[in-house]
């Protein structure tokens, strides 16, 4: 069902883009007029938390609320997926490769991140660094030792971390979030900002 529904998110965001001479919906809420969702706090009342979804630049292509929050997310929360802060985010910050506002700049729409579930409700995108091998948010653990992600072209897939040291991190565990070598945040780094911004250490 997770997958499905970040599918469904995706083939949104995609129509949102292809009605709007190609432009995408804002990643990072509150920050902008056109967020794919309106801001939403975790102690919000679900009636809030619903009309934020209904404020969302989304709406009008997914209107199913079911659609915005993964199954087994926390009870409560009507949003578990975020979206990455490569896709349209608020500009700042030197560790940030080439964010994308356009559809047309995303080469590979097959390889490139969009929607990932996180498990809970976040006002941010989802990140990591480009321009060194660090994670910057924690990894979801979620559906066992990984997460769904969806991909620009509208497919969605799950990844299983392969490196311990992911699993620990995401679990708040003190570990240092520079991981020279790890394949999970390569891989994620990869698929977030389509290339890496540093040399790899292996």
């Amino acid at each position: 069902a997770c997958l499905n529904n970040l599918k469904q998110l995706t083939l949104a965001w995609i129509m949102y883009a292809d009605d709007n001479d190609g432009k995408i919906c804002a990643a990072n809420i509150g920050h902008s007029d056109y967020g794919w969702v309106a801001a939403m706090d975790v102690s919000d009342p679900i009636v809030d938390q619903i009309m934020a979804i209904q404020k969302g630049m989304l709406y009008p292509y997914c209107s199913n609320l079911k659609l915005y929050k993964c199954p087994t997310g926390i009870r409560g929360e009507m949003r578990t997926y975020s979206i990455v802060s490569s896709m349209n985010t608020n500009p700042g910050g030197s560790w940030k490769g080439k964010v994308i506002k356009n559809k047309t700049e995303i080469p590979r729409p097959g390889e490139r991140i969009v929607f990932v579930d996180e498990g809970r409700i976040t006002n941010y995108a989802f990140s990591v660094y480009y321009n060194e091998a660090r994670w910057r948010d924690m990894p979801p653990l979620r559906h066992g030792s990984g997460t769904n992600f969806s991909l620009a072209d509208g497919h969605s897939e799950y990844w299983k971390w392969k490196d311990p040291l992911t699993v620990k991190f995401g679990n708040g565990e003190n570990v240092d979030p520079s991981q020279p070598g790890n394949p999970d945040l390569v891989k994620v780094q990869k698929g977030m900002w389509g290339k890496l911004g540093y040399t790899p250490s292996y």
